[in-house]
């Protein structure tokens, strides 16, 4: 049986929210996209206010990469993991990556974060597999519509069981371990027997914390 390391990523491997940074690299990239910006606190507030769900909240935040050509986007998101996202690694979380990936781990990152520029995580070479929210391609084109569901909470579990199902990965969950920041991943912290907070602030009755630098 594996043992799986399961990571979160946006503030569990990463020290900034990771689609806020893309948005910003586009931006940077070309001034054009500032318009986005009343759109991006739009969508932002709607979710404060309770009145988008996260489905769309993202399709409608997403609107700065909507019709772009798939080709496009690709070099895009390279360019974009290159130069920002890899530089906003936690150094600890890297280190523990490597270190559980010595011990025979599989590493899984799973995130609510958009599956498409994700996968650039792959440069990690001790990532074995990248579980995220998946928008669409169409006509080979970038269409801001989720493709099934949010990949959060129970939907973590479900996309994991799948991927585990497909490749026909037995796991040995007791000796499993699980890394976020968050309570929102309590379905996978319940489903190892190792689990971990990343610089949480308070204290939890039965999940151990570590600080992350």
């Amino acid at each position: 049986m594996e043992k799986l390391a399961i990571f979160d990523i946006d503030f569990t491997i990463t020290k900034k929210e990771t689609l806020m940074e893309l948005f910003k690299f586009m931006m940077h990239e070309d001034c054009k996209n500032i318009k986005f910006i009343p759109r991006a606190v739009f969508s932002g507030l709607m979710f404060v206010l309770k009145i988008y769900d996260e489905r769309k909240t993202k399709e409608t935040f997403l609107k700065f990469l909507d019709g772009i050509e798939a080709e496009e986007l690709a070099r895009i998101v390279k360019k974009y993991y290159k130069e920002r996202l890899s530089k906003i690694l936690y150094k600890d979380a890297i280190d523990k990556i490597k270190e559980l990936k010595g011990k025979g781990y599989k590493i899984y990152l799973i995130s609510a974060s958009p599956e498409f520029y994700l996968n650039e995580m792959y440069a990690i070479k001790e990532v074995d597999k990248i579980i995220g929210t998946k928008f669409t391609i169409k006509d080979g084109r970038f269409i801001r519509s989720m493709d099934g569901e949010n990949c959060k909470g129970e939907e973590k579990v479900k996309r994991l069981k799948e991927e585990l199902e497909k490749e026909k990965i037995e796991v040995d969950f007791k000796n499993s371990y699980m890394f976020s920041d968050s309570l929102s991943d309590k379905p996978l912290f319940d489903l190892v027997g190792n689990p971990y907070l990343i610089n949480f602030k308070k204290n939890h009755e039965y999940i151990k914390k570590l600080n992350w630098n």
